[in-house]
This record gives C-alpha cells, structure tokens and sequence, in this order.
C-alpha cells in the first residue's frame, strides 16, 4: 500500500465547522472557509487583525458577554497551556452595512493551544459552533420542539460553565499549595556575612499553576566562602514544586562538601536521574571565595550568571556550560570555571523567567538584563532587584516564574 499525500491546508479549508488560527497576540493567522461564511467576514477583513477589533463586544447589550469570556478563555490557554471549551455565548455582531446595528448570534467556542518546541504556546486554534438556529428555533415556529432544544441546550452550557469554574478552582487550590510549598522551601533575604544579598520570587500571572524555579544561598566550609544557585525544574503545581525542594536540598548538602560547583553538580545530577519529574531540570551553581576574591562556577543547561563590575563592566559566566542535570545516566565530570572580582561587583543569578520572551531570541533578554545591571550597579542589592523586576517583566507579568538572586560582593 502506497502512503497518499494529505493537503492538510485543503483538508483545512474544507472543514464543516468554524475554525480560525490566531496569534499568541490573539492575531488572525489564518480563517477557514467556513469560519468565513458564519461571520460574515471576508479573509481580507480577517487575517492580520486583533481579534477584539473585528469582533468588539455590544457596548448597548449588557447581556451580550461573549467578548470578555472569550478574551478570559484565550488568556487562560496563552497562560495554562490548557484546552478551554467555553459553555455557549451570546456574542453580538455588527452589521458592517449598517454599522451600530448588532445581530444577535449564539457560538459555543472551543479553543485548543498549540505549542512549539520550548513548550510555549504560539498559537490557538479556535472553533466555533453556530447555534444561533437552535435558540431561534422558538420564535420561528417551532413550538414545543424548539423550547426543549432550547432548555437542553442552556442546561448543557450550565453543566458545562459548572464544570469548567470546579476545574479553575481546583487548579487555583493546588496553585496556592504549591506557592506555600515553594515559599517554605526557599530561603528568605539574607545578610551573608558583611555582604548583603536580596532574593526575589514571582509567579508567572495569570497562570494556574505554579512552576519549579529555585534559588539558594549557603555558607561553604573553609574559608569565607559561599554557595549561590538557582534552578529550573520543568512542569507544574504541586510535582513541580516538590521536586524543586529534592534537587535544592541535595545541591544545599552536596555543596557544603564538594570540591567546587561543578563536583556538586556532578552529584545533583546522578540524583536527578532517579527523581520522578526531574528530567531536563537546569541548574547553576557558583562559589564565591571573598577570601581570594574569585567565583567559581559550573552551569547544567542553566542561563549564565552574571557578574558586574565596579567599572560597569559585565561579565557572563558562561564558559562552563554543560547539559541539564539528568542528561547522562552516568555522567562524566562536568565543566568548571572561574573568574576574578574586586570588593563592589555584584553577582546575579536568575531563571529563563527573566529573560526569555515569546517570538525573540534569547540573546535579545541577556542585552537588557546586561544593560539594567551596568546602569543601576551601585544601586543596594534589594533596590536592584526590584528595579531589574521592574525593568524585564511585561507590564502584565511575566508567562513563566522567575526566580533571582542578587549578592554584593
């Protein structure tokens, strides 16, 4: 048997029902030609345009609420990464020949994430399923036959929306859990000694789960010495969060006994390959002697440190680069590094939360964290923090948790 060639973009086109793709941006990418028909829109009116500008809410119909609960089904998906089906809605349309007049149209939509290879969601597919008819049904005649299609129809949506809100308030539970969690594992601001450290925490908004980022700070044996990390376990709630707090705690030990960063790393990581829910998590760990005023590092996947000095030079520590911590069944010793620092650099360690944005490269991220530091370097620790907070999170906040520690050296 011979494979046949599939057209999915035709296979697309041909779709009974009404499908649309949009942006993360809540964009039209691309409409089928059913999507076309049922509103009444052409392609050209379409694609390339916000969502929300072709199809406004009903400024004179309050009960017309099919614009913002589907703009808060969208944004759940953008941030959960979760299939949302919405319980029917009645979404006025504007005539576009009559403008200011609005036809009553009912839609039961459906909308279903698709994600790329980072795990990210970059584009929605949102179908839609026309039953104006059915509530019209009544006053076209239909008699008894329409109002109990019509019941049943408002029953289903109501079991539906019942469904959906016991979902979100679970998921809203286990969040809360799993953030008291985290905040009971995770040490609090420090004095470390005679130099002072600020550590911060933010979870990702508007996401119902929170994920497994991580930091610590810990005094080293010999010597005025200590140990910086952060890490990044991969998924969400509750597994994530327990998982953070094993390979945190087994860093914190096997730091305070290991030669260097990339020796503790070394043993993290043969811990992580027997750890449910620890696969592809980063880490990076430094030393700091104030002794001999040096860092030493050693990094597992993880973003580089970063290491700004008195004069406003910045330093990536990223010349120990190795694989995520469960890569290797049996690893093999992982890179070492270090570099030198004079009394008033600072060090910051942070998690991809900080950096990292949608559809830009990630070199892009590092440029503004470099910058925010050189130009706010003889700000306290707890002040720049909060400034470089302020500075590379979205207005909105950000999709993913970030984690990151600032230390004056």
């Amino acid at each position: 048997m011979t494979e046949t060639s599939i057209d999915y973009a035709a296979v697309y086109q041909a779709l009974p029902g009404m499908v649309a793709v949009l942006t993360a941006d809540l964009v039209f990418a691309d409409v089928n030609e059913a999507y076309v028909r049922g509103t009444g829109r052409s392609r050209e009116q379409l694609v390339g345009r916000y969502v929300f500008d072709v199809f406004p809410g009903n400024p004179d119909n309050p009960d017309s609420t099919g614009m913002r609960n589907l703009q808060a089904s969208l944004l759940r998906v953008l941030s959960t990464g979760e299939r949302d089906t919405m319980p029917l809605q009645r979404y006025d349309v504007e005539d576009l020949e009559r403008p200011g007049e609005w036809e009553e149209r009912y839609w039961s939509p459906v909308n279903t994430p698709v994600t790329g290879s980072d795990g990210k969601v970059e584009l929605i597919v949102h179908r839609v399923e026309e039953v104006t008819e059915l509530i019209r049904a009544r006053g076209r005649g239909w008699g008894d036959q329409g109002r109990v299609l019509e019941a049943e129809l408002y029953s289903r949506a109501r079991e539906l929306q019942e469904l959906n809100n016991r979902l979100r308030q679970a998921h809203a539970r286990e969040r809360e859990v799993a953030l008291a969690l985290q905040e009971a594992m995770l040490p609090a601001r420090r004095q470390t000694g005679d130099h002072r450290a600020a550590v911060r925490y933010r979870p990702a908004v508007g996401s119902l789960n929170v994920c497994g980022d991580w930091y610590d700070l810990v005094d080293l044996v010999g010597g005025h010495r200590i140990g910086v990390s952060v890490g990044d376990v991969v998924g969400h709630g509750l597994a994530a969060a327990g998982v953070m707090g094993q390979l945190r705690s087994a860093l914190t030990a096997a730091s305070r006994v290991a030669d260097g960063p990339a020796q503790a790393l070394n043993v993290v990581g043969r811990y992580a390959n027997v750890v449910d829910g620890a696969e592809s998590a980063t880490a990076v760990a430094t030393f700091v002697d104030f002794d001999r005023h040096t860092i030493t590092y050693s990094s597992a996947g993880h973003p580089p440190p970063v290491l700004v000095h008195r004069d406003g030079r910045v330093e990536f520590l990223d010349r120990a680069t190795d694989p995520p911590l469960d890569a290797r069944p049996d690893p093999t010793p992982r890179p070492e590094a270090a570099t030198t620092f004079e009394p008033g650099a600072t060090l910051v360690l942070y998690t991809d939360g900080l950096i990292e944005r949608r559809r830009e490269d990630i070199d892009a991220g590092l440029l503004r964290l470099a910058e925010a530091l050189r130009r706010h370097r003889t700000q306290d620790p707890e002040t720049l923090a909060d400034i470089v907070l302020l500075e590379l999170l979205p207005p909105g906040g950000a999709t993913d948790d970030t984690a990151l520690v600032v230390v004056r050296l």
